[in-house]
């Protein structure tokens, strides 16, 4: 029978330090990984998928993005993670894909922020409330652990206070902010998890040497930063072709001219293979542009997969 992970599985299989592990190897020998491909299936029904491979796997993930789905709680976006052989084709696992994507996405933004902030960085403000933020918080918190001071902001003030009080319970240094402005500018790292379509950080807001972080946009059309944020910044992306297509924090300012192509240093591997230099100094202001690529989907399923398989052949009784 082909295993299927569940969400707890996935989690549990992917510790902070392994999957960054895996990911900075992966990004350093990246597989093949062709641009995600979007299907209209109706004005406002979307199918993704998003293929990876190498010489040992073959993974795709297949996301579901249906608005008028009846689901509970206003849950619209569905993905499954199929992983297979590379040699005979053959299936190896199915895992839950939102948990995959959740744990992959938080760790490849703290991998990134300890190669671009600046040295021991102590405060970090994640902007948003969506599914995603809380695991943003866990995966900065985990692998950078210097952080003292992590703040929550969301539009809905009560929904950014009940997350951080979930976070604070798990022992995690984590606080609500009211104002936006005031704690980014005094924010070391700054990571957005937002739907955005028009700016919610400002490049004036930043301090020297500060490091953003941009995930949530996944479209053209879609906004995190403004142009001043973007024109401050030495800019490295997960995936060049991805973002140059993808992303509306570049894709916009790169069409009206307020940066141009060379603003954009390179990608995450080259920045870990030493290839790049991205900050040149304690001044310097960073960002990391992340669309989501497949090849963080292909090395952390590897990991669940592998890790699973040594906790079961591990357990009493097998």
């Amino acid at each position: 029978m082909l295993p299927q992970l569940s969400a707890e599985q996935v989690h549990a299989a992917l510790p902070w330090h392994p999957l960054a592990d895996a990911l900075t190897q992966a990004f350093a020998t990246p597989p093949q990984a062709p641009v995600r491909t979007a299907h209209a299936m109706s004005s406002a029904d979307t199918l993704l998928l998003m293929p990876a491979w190498d010489d040992h796997g073959i993974g795709i993930k297949l996301v579901t993005v249906i608005p008028t789905a009846p689901r509970f709680g206003g849950h619209t976006v569905d993905a499954t993670y199929l992983l297979l052989d590379r040699a005979t084709g053959a299936p190896r696992a199915l895992l839950d894909g939102e948990a995959l994507t959740v744990r992959r996405t938080a760790a490849t933004s703290a991998l990134a922020a300890r190669a671009l902030a600046v040295t021991d960085p102590e405060q970090l403000v994640v902007v948003g409330t969506g599914r995603l933020a809380p695991w943003m918080v866990r995966a900065y918190h985990a692998l950078l652990p210097s952080l003292r001071r992590i703040t929550l902001w969301g539009r809905d003030e009560r929904t950014a206070e009940r997350q951080a009080t979930v976070l604070l319970d798990e022992g995690l240094p984590v606080s609500a902010a009211a104002r936006l402005a005031d704690v980014v500018a005094e924010a070391d790292i700054v990571s957005c998890v937002t739907t955005a379509t028009a700016p919610v950080v400002h490049g004036s807001w930043l301090k020297a040497g500060a490091h953003l972080d941009l995930v949530g946009g996944f479209t053209p059309a879609m906004r995190e930063a403004d142009n001043v944020a973007v024109a401050r910044a030495r800019i490295v992306v997960d995936h060049v072709d991805s973002a140059l297509t993808e992303a509306g924090d570049l894709v916009q300012p790169l069409a009206s001219g307020v940066i141009a192509r060379d603003a954009i240093i390179g990608d995450l591997g080259a920045l870990l293979r030493g290839e790049i230099i991205a900050r040149r100094d304690g001044r310097d202001i960073t960002l990391f542009k992340s669309v989501g690529h497949a090849l963080e989907d292909l090395a952390a399923a590897r990991l669940a997969l592998s890790r699973l398989a040594l906790t079961t052949h591990s357990s009493p009784g097998t």
